[in-house]
């Protein structure tokens, strides 16, 4: 029982990361109606400017609190990503949003392809790997639980419920609600659309940037290839919770990461990833817009 539990913990922690990804696709999708296949990039992005924060206060600041480091850490990549993000929106999707479906699919994907490799031209393809920030492990009833589980899992807790609150009790929130129920009509009632959808894929960057930078504390390395398994993962947790649903993409992430964890403990885990998308698949048949998505409606 006591190694039950050990990975159902495992697996929430790994479920937190995977629902702040998750919320960034099915936020965009939700607003514009398309994937952004370059999130996951962004994610990986978060993780190397806080390894890069980390190389260079320890560099000049030997003594610094970790607690400082990492608050640190968290803003930097905050900041660079939602940048990034910005700038990615405004450049190269933004001039596309009147043209056929496909485009801006397309341009996702070489967007993601672009950061990818531009992190493995500037920082090498080698993994980067950095010394444990938070090494404190308490042992409760014969369960190992790390410190970094507990703030992986306290910081989601937290950064949801801030979400939760932006997107339904403020002005900026019905914004964004009106402008996915209809462009046209939110314009027309005085809702700033450009800036609503700008914003939101800054919302969206930086809860990548908080995923990637406890990606980056849990398993202490980071890749130039990090934005493509774990984008892949939060993109099917959004698909499995309901596209457009927020909700639906916490518990799709937190259900992702319990699979993974409960097959690799008690099943081959060559095969975790197989199992993660079969149990996609037997949904998506049963339930074609995920288990807390709504029918679209067509407008005519």
């Amino acid at each position: 029982m006591e190694y039950f539990v050990q990975q159902l913990f495992n697996g929430l922690t790994l479920g937190s990361i995977y629902g702040l990804v998750a919320i960034g696709y099915t936020m965009v999708y939700g607003i514009i109606g398309m994937i952004n296949f370059a999130h996951g990039d962004i994610f990986m992005l978060g993780g190397f400017a806080a390894l890069i924060v980390f190389l260079v206060l320890t560099s000049i600041f030997a003594g610094l609190p970790v607690a400082v480091l990492l608050l640190l850490m968290l803003v930097v990549a905050m900041l660079m990503t939602s940048l990034w993000n910005w700038t990615i929106e405004r450049v190269a999707y933004r001039p596309l949003r009147g043209s056929f479906r496909l485009a801006p699919l397309i341009t996702a994907i070489g967007m993601s392809i672009t950061l990818s490799n531009f992190i493995q031209v500037t920082q090498g393809p080698r993994n980067k790997p950095i010394p444990p920030l938070v090494g404190s492990v308490y042992n409760i009833g014969g369960i190992s639980i790390s410190l970094k589980q507990i703030i992986i899992i306290v910081i989601t807790v937290v950064l949801l419920a801030a979400f939760w609150y932006i997107v339904n009790r403020t002005a900026l929130g019905r914004a964004q609600r009106a402008t996915e129920q209809d462009r046209k009509m939110a314009a027309l009632l005085g809702v700033n659309v450009d800036q609503t959808i700008s914003i939101t894929f800054i919302m969206g960057a930086a809860l990548a940037a908080v995923a990637g930078t406890m990606y980056l504390m849990y398993y202490g390395v980071a890749s130039f290839n990090d934005g493509f398994t774990p984008g892949v993962k939060a993109f099917t947790a959004a698909v499995l919770g309901g596209i457009g649903s927020l909700p639906g993409a916490v518990l799709g992430g937190l259900m992702i990461g319990l699979i993974e964890s409960l097959w690799s403990a008690y099943f081959t885990i060559a095969y975790k990833d197989v199992a993660t998308f079969a149990i996609l698949a037997f949904v998506l048949i049963f339930k074609p817009t995920g288990i807390l998505g709504r029918p679209e409606v067509e407008k005519v």
